[in-house]
């Protein structure tokens, strides 16, 4: 979707932020990049004729808009605040959209930063992965004002498919976190199922197909499971420790509005589990490992893999 063209300042420029940068120039806006490695940075504005920034004053100085797309709130606010940060160079009616996979209580601490700089900051996480950032059609919840979220429905429009307003700032957030609970618990269960069918003598592929044509079909048997799994690649481009850190965060929602979630509790422990067996820099999908190692079994494919 073309939309009125923008200076947007883009700070992240990883595995999620590149395409969904590019979607952007593609869209017609002009960027302004920044990233903490300044090569990734750099590269791409090379490639596009994009300008970058040493800091995010400088950046916000040229922007319209400005998105974050980062590992985590801690590194969020390293990025706002400071004398050098965004909240120092951004213009009066500034938007800044948080994209990344934040916590709640913290994302609501930087909207009030930046209101007392007559400024907005909306939160609007993303679902859908790489292979969805790269064709522009991610789900973005966004939280915040909804006449600030109408100025900037177009821009996100050139990133995502489906974009729901889920109330006040904080709130995208918070569903983000929640939605990759459901989606965690899903991977787990899927893992277990085709183990316990491996070893009784079903065909772990035949399984897939099975369960994705039945009523045990969810995301990660559609878009994991062959692609990620059996294929071994384990490459999906989601770390398993921001993982850790998206159920933690649901699991800090539980406790604060004192709802009792034994089986989410389980889930995060699986997951956090995994992330110390298998050590930094793990793709998320490597949590199948875990299980295999506690059933000893290694899922296997009889067939080959379809591309990613």
């Amino acid at each position: 979707m073309n939309s009125p063209q923008k200076t947007i300042g883009f700070i992240g420029i990883g595995s999620m932020g590149k395409p969904m940068a590019l979607c952007l120039h593609n869209a017609g806006h002009k960027l302004v990049l920044m990233d903490a490695n300044p090569s990734a940075a750099t590269d791409l504005a090379t490639a596009i004729s994009a300008t970058t920034a040493s800091s995010g004053a400088e950046l916000a100085r040229q922007s319209d808009i400005i998105i974050t797309m980062l590992p985590t709130s801690a590194i969020v606010e390293q990025v706002l605040t400071g004398e050098s940060g965004v909240l120092s160079g951004i213009k009066k009616g500034g938007i800044i959209l948080e994209m990344s996979s934040g916590m709640p209580s913290q994302t609501k601490k930087f909207a009030e930063l930046a209101s007392s700089v007559d400024a907005t900051l909306l939160d609007a996480p993303v679902s859908g992965g790489v292979s969805r950032a790269n064709t522009g059609e991610l789900a973005i919840m966004v939280g915040g004002p909804e006449q600030q979220l109408s100025e900037v429905q177009a821009v996100l429009a050139c990133m995502g498919k489906s974009i729901v307003h889920t109330g006040d700032v904080g709130s995208a957030h918070a569903m983000k976190a929640l939605n990759n609970l459901v989606s965690a618990g899903g991977f787990l269960i899927g893992i277990e199922a085709l183990l316990i069918g491996q070893r009784f003598g079903l065909d772990p592929d035949t399984m897939v197909d099975v369960l994705n044509s039945s009523t045990g079909m969810n995301n990660s048997t559609q878009k994991k499971f062959k692609q990620f799994v059996l294929s071994r690649k384990f490459n999906s481009g989601f770390g398993l420790d921001l993982m850790v850190k998206d159920l933690t965060i649901a699991l800090g929602i539980a406790v604060d509005s004192n709802t009792p979630a034994p089986f989410s509790s389980l889930c995060r422990e699986l997951w956090a589990s995994s992330a110390s067996l298998l050590g930094k820099g793990q793709d998320h999908t490597a949590v199948a490992q875990l299980l295999e190692q506690l059933s000893q079994t290694e899922l296997n494919s009889s067939t080959e893999s379809p591309p990613n």
